[in-house]
């Protein structure tokens, strides 16, 4: 029976993996790959949707894929879904020489208007980059967000939800394709990124520095229209641009007082308080404890899904609400 709308989804009992998937998981804990109570900043290291080579998780995330590939209405989304263009246009041979902010603002039109929900613009951090890949050169990011059908993501875990979220990971992929090849037109380069594979930087931080919210405590981003009902996808370029600034209205506070999503996880993955990972304190979830239950429900979701920002309409008034507090307590 699906849980009412808007009410915490309560776990029923804890989830313990199965002998076959503890089979599968590597001497090196998940945590301690992430960064988990370490105190110096570093660069994030591959762990999951990366090639198998690079990840000490490579047995479990081929078990994952098999396990999606067994559902034909799963693995045809990726197979024959629309991701856009395979090749992108070549690079107009003369650069514009239209100011940054307005190649900014028409940008940001042109990816609205072309199945983006959300646009913003950040310089490249090498922080983001993933160990083992090379320098990004780029000096931009744009940042790409789409919306999730709630009522769809609502049925998590299970194959309806994965089916929305494999279908939003292509239209990710397909705007951030859109986007490069319109940078293409004004003769600079861009080279997009989306998912489900990870590519070489890591999005959710540069995400969080172009207003596109505040990190949850079930660890995705909280956006103060969508709340977390949202994929990303990306383009690095080095097209003039204007960046933005990250933005605080208050979800941060919020979930230091809710256990919505904690309560509703099967593994009781979702640490209650922040964690010091790679020298940052952060909400965190427990890789070891998430990974097997989302490897076994095609994704899972449910944290998502129940957060209370998600639910469609809400933000926006919570996040005028948590706003307001913000300004009016005391320093």
């Amino acid at each position: 029976m699906r849980p009412q709308k808007g009410k915490s989804r309560k776990r029923t009992h804890l989830y313990e993996p199965t002998e076959e998937l503890r089979r599968l998981f590597p001497a090196v804990s998940g945590n301690a790959i992430n960064g988990l109570n370490e105190p110096e900043v570093r660069r994030p290291s591959p762990i999951y949707w990366h090639r198998t080579s690079m990840e000490a998780h490579g047995d479990l995330q081929n078990w994952m894929v098999e396990n999606f590939n067994r559902h034909p209405e799963l693995e045809n989304i990726y197979r024959k879904g629309d991701r856009g263009p395979r090749h992108l246009d070549p690079v107009a041979p003369q650069a514009t020489r239209e100011s940054a902010s307005d190649l900014t603002q028409q940008l940001k039109a042109f990816a609205l208007s072309h199945e983006a929900d959300l646009v913003g613009i950040t310089p490249y951090q090498h922080i983001w980059t993933f160990e083992g890949y090379p320098e990004i050169q780029e000096q931009w990011v744009v940042m790409l967000g789409v919306v999730m059908d709630h009522a769809r993501l609502d049925t998590a875990p299970g194959v309806p939800s994965a089916q929305e979220v494999a279908d939003k990971y292509n239209r990710g992929v397909r705007v951030a394709a859109t986007v490069s090849n319109w940078i293409h037109s004004k003769g600079y380069p861009a080279t997009p990124h989306g998912g489900p594979w990870a590519g070489p930087f890591n999005l959710i931080p540069a995400a969080l520095t172009c207003r596109f919210g505040e990190l949850g405590k079930h660890g995705s981003i909280i956006n103060r229209n969508y709340g977390s009902s949202f994929r990303l996808s990306a383009v690095l370029t080095d097209l003039p641009l204007v960046p933005d600034a990250p933005q605080r209205f208050g979800a941060d506070d919020f979930c230091a007082r809710c256990r919505v999503c904690a309560d509703a996880c099967p593994p009781d993955a979702i640490f209650d308080v922040k964690q010091l990972v790679r020298g940052e304190e952060k909400w965190y979830v427990d890789f070891d404890k998430c990974i097997p239950y989302f490897n076994e429900t095609y994704g899972c979701g449910i944290c998502i899904a129940a957060c209370p920002w998600s639910t469609p309409g809400r933000a926006p008034k919570m996040a005028e609400t948590w706003s307001r507090r913000a300004t009016t307590s005391p320093s």
